[in-house]
C-alpha cells in the first residue's frame, strides 16, 4: 500500500479520488477517468502485465465459413407444430426473445422448415 497523495492506495489506482486506473499504454503518462490527475507509468509500481495472443488455425476458420454456409441447412431452435403462413408447412422452429419491458410478453421467432419464412408473435 502506498502513500502517495491525499489518500493511501495500492498501485493501478488514483491517489487523488482512489479510482481504478486505466491501463498502461504506450503514451508517457496515465490520466484518471474520475478526476482526470495525470500519473507517470511508475504509478503502477513493480506491476508486470502478461498477456497470450492466440491466433485461429486455418482449420478453425474453414470450420466457420463451413458453419455460416451450411447454417440454413439446420434447424434454427426446438419445434414447434404451426402452421407457415406461407407454404403450409406444418412444422416450425422457434425462439423466444424479450424485446420490450420485463413487465410485457416475449416475442417468439417462428422460422418454417421448409420454406425458411419468419414471422413473429407476442405473446
Amino acid at each position: 500500500m502506498e502513500s502517495n497523495g491525499d489518500i493511501s492506495t495500492y498501485p493501478e489506482f488514483c491517489t487523488k479520488c482512489g479510482s481504478i486506473l486505466p491501463s498502461l499504454s504506450m503514451e508517457e503518462f496515465i490520466k484518471c477517468y474520475s478526476c482526470k490527475t495525470v500519473f507517470g507509468p511508475e504509478i503502477y509500481g513493480n506491476a508486470v502485465a502478461e498477456y497470450n495472443i492466440v491466433l485461429n488455425s486455418i482449420e478453425d476458420i474453414d470450420n466457420v465459413v463451413k458453419t455460416e454456409y451450411n447454417k440454413n441447412d439446420a434447424d434454427d431452435g426446438p419445434i414447434a407444430e404451426r402452421r407457415c403462413g406461407l407454404c403450409g408447412h406444418n412444422q416450425m422452429s422457434y425462439a423466444a426473445v424479450q424485446l420490450r419491458s420485463a413487465d410485457e410478453g416475449q416475442t417468439v421467432f417462428y422460422t418454417c422448415l421448409k420454406c425458411k419464412f419468419t414471422e413473429s408473435e407476442n405473446s
